[in-house]
């Protein structure tokens, strides 16, 4: 996970990009690989930062899991 530092800039720190997929979540539940085809033409663009996104986010409590389908929990 990319965390801000003094070589890496929060614009592309892995936390400037929570909000990216948390505003598409509140809009509609959608599938991860339904969510990595839309983030990906935004900013993220390896799978696996998408992951550990994905799972901080739900640690955080942020997102939940139900099936295969990601809820935003708000």
């Amino acid at each position: 996970m990319k965390m801000p530092n003094k070589v890496t800039p929060y614009k592309e720190s892995s936390i400037a990009k929570f909000p990216v997929i948390l505003e598409l979540l509140e809009k509609k539940n959608m599938t991860p690989s339904e969510l990595f085809s839309k983030v990906r033409k935004n900013k993220i663009q390896s799978i696996d930062e998408f992951v550990e996104i994905i799972d901080c986010l739900y640690a955080m409590h942020k997102i939940e899991i139900d099936g295969e389908v990601l809820h935003y929990v708000g």
